[in-house]
């Protein structure tokens, strides 16, 4: 096919290892940095041909392994509205990914563009970035390769932030649209942001000094521009762990993964009573807050807390607002702590769903509700305003100062949040805003509610494929009979909750477990793993029982 004339010569300089087979999932594509450069050439052909078949809207490209450690690296495709790639693109992501011969390429091109009915006359638009890692300019350059091979209209916004660049893709998208979103630059991402943080926070009480985590990423110099665009008392930060220059600390004992998952503090900070604290990871898109309590004792904010934290919020706006038929929603997954899912059901009465793990999953369900708020336990999420949602915003009339209070908060609100994806960066300034017009400290936002104990397992088994779910992941159908053994266990705890899930990258299953108390909880997770490793073709050593 003549249009894809440059593609052999180009491909040529960027072989395919030939021993690894790639796939693109949520995240992308991501491993070891320096397996990627015929991944990420690949990646720019493909981009080109979303955006040929968006009709030359600009489509993102961005080069990250996120909270990874710093020898991965990894690409993925930002649709036009700045979300993830439409979900049936990614089969055509693995494959050409997974071309044995640059013939091969050329073949999988052509037929994504009869399958796609793709006009090739349609001139093609990309813009890409990347984060720090030291496999980042090599796998730039071969994803310029890409672009030039097929002509690409081309535009570099360097290093910056993975959030950033799908707020770039979005503004790109609607700059010429009766509601566009903004000025695609670091400068217009932190005006848009700051300046709503600002009119939300003006004539409240000044908070302490936030001390963030950086994780050594791509968040410590974006998040001091944000800071020094923002000049003013009520962003008051301390930027710990931001060497991005020295090789060997990114994402190392730091960010928001580490201290989710270890329950600690970051390297590089001392953590004091009534001190203020949150982390980042490796590309700020998930941000996690923590403090210790005057007994030394470290508490963690994660996702689920930022997410009742938020709902609350917008509920008492909205209600303040005077919408009676404006609803504001949660979406969760499997993994979010059980007190949670109590709390928004019955303390704040608002509904709230369950999606499959992955954003993507949660995204689409939020833009079902009027407003929908949805946060992973690991601290990656953002909240949506449904067109709907926005017409009722634009309609209402109020009728005391109170109600257009309310109203002019949640359009400033709507201002502060990137609706496109989970943001750190933004999301930071959206708890910023509550805690400062509540008046509230870290530790009287925890009060909220408690969580149950919770403990997270993994199995290794001989194929996990054989293990299917249903509910939102939360009940096994395959392997037959497991998940009434699973019942069974749970049944024996009081507050007990369990689910099996298989890994999407190895040949393994995640045990997730809660109970009422810390010994149940570990009781029902051990237990629950022993079962999996028992029936489901365990491999290795059995999970130790609890002792």
């Amino acid at each position: 096919m003549s249009a894809f004339s440059q593609v052999i010569e180009y491909s040529a300089k960027h072989p395919k290892p030939a021993d690894i087979t790639f796939e693109y999932g949520t995240a992308g594509f991501r491993t070891i940095g320096e397996t990627l450069e015929s991944t990420v050439f690949r990646a720019g052909l493909l981009a080109a041909l979303r955006s040929q078949s968006k009709q030359g809207q600009v489509i993102g490209v961005m080069v990250t392994a996120s909270h990874n450690h710093e020898r991965d690296n990894g690409v993925k495709l930002v649709d036009p509205m700045g979300e993830m790639l439409q979900q049936s693109w990614e089969g055509y992501c693995t494959d050409i990914a997974n071309a044995s011969s640059d013939a091969q390429v050329v073949d999988i091109l052509a037929s994504i563009v009869k399958l796609e009915g793709i006009d090739l006359s349609v001139q093609p638009k990309v813009a890409y970035a990347r984060d720090t890692r030291p496999s980042g300019p090599l796998l730039q350059a071969a994803l310029e390769d890409g672009l030039s091979a097929l002509n690409v209209e081309a535009t570099n916004f360097g290093i910056v932030t993975t959030p950033q660049l799908h707020y770039f893709v979005r503004c790109l998208n609607t700059a010429n649209s009766p509601s566009p979103y903004g000025e695609p630059t670091e400068a217009g991402y932190n005006a848009k942001y700051g300046q709503a943080f600002l009119r939300l926070v003006d004539g409240k009480p000044l908070p302490s000094t936030l001390h963030i985590d950086a994780a050594n990423g791509v968040g410590a110099p974006q998040v001091r521009k944000l800071a020094s665009a923002i000049g003013s008392p009520y962003f008051n930060i301390e930027v710990h762990n931001s060497d991005i220059d020295s090789l060997g600390k990114l994402n190392i004992d730091c960010g928001a993964d580490y201290v989710k998952s270890n329950q600690r503090s970051p390297a590089g900070t001392t953590l004091v009573p009534a001190g203020r604290y949150c982390s980042f990871d490796g590309d700020a898109d998930r941000i996690v807050y923590y403090y210790v309590d005057d007994h030394g004792v470290f508490h963690l904010l994660d996702g689920d807390k930022i997410s009742t934290l938020v709902a609350t919020y917008l509920r008492d706006l909205v209600a303040a607002a005077g919408i009676s038929d404006l609803q504001v929603g949660v979406v969760q997954t499997a993994y979010a702590n059980g007190s949670s899912t109590s709390y928004i059901k019955d303390t704040l009465r608002l509904p709230t769903v369950f999606a499959k793990t992955g954003v993507k999953h949660l995204h689409h369900e939020a833009e079902k509700m009027s407003i929908g708020a949805y946060f992973e336990a690991n601290g990656h999420g953002t909240v949506l305003f449904n067109p709907c949602a926005v017409e009722k915003l634009q309609a209402v009339r109020p009728a005391t100062p109170a109600q257009a209070d309310a109203i002019a908060r949640l359009w400033a609100l709507r201002d502060l949040i990137n609706e496109s994806v989970g943001d750190a960066m933004s999301d930071m300034l959206l708890v910023e805003t509550i805690l400062i017009c509540k008046g509230w400290t870290l530790e009287q936002w925890d009060a909220a509610y408690t969580d149950l104990p919770s403990r997270l397992l993994k199995v290794v088994v001989n194929d996990r494929n054989i293990f299917k779910t249903t509910d939102a992941e939360q009940k096994l159908t395959s392997p037959p009979g497991l998940q009434i053994v699973v019942d069974s266990l749970v049944a024996k705890f009081p507050r007990g909750r369990s689910f099996v899930r298989p890994s999407g990258t190895e040949d393994a299953v995640r045990v997730y477990a809660e109970a009422a108390t810390r010994s149940d909880c570990d009781q029902l997770a051990y237990a629950v793993a022993g079962a999996v490793f028992d029936q489901a073709g365990g491999r290795g050593e059995r999970p130790a029982e609890f002792l």
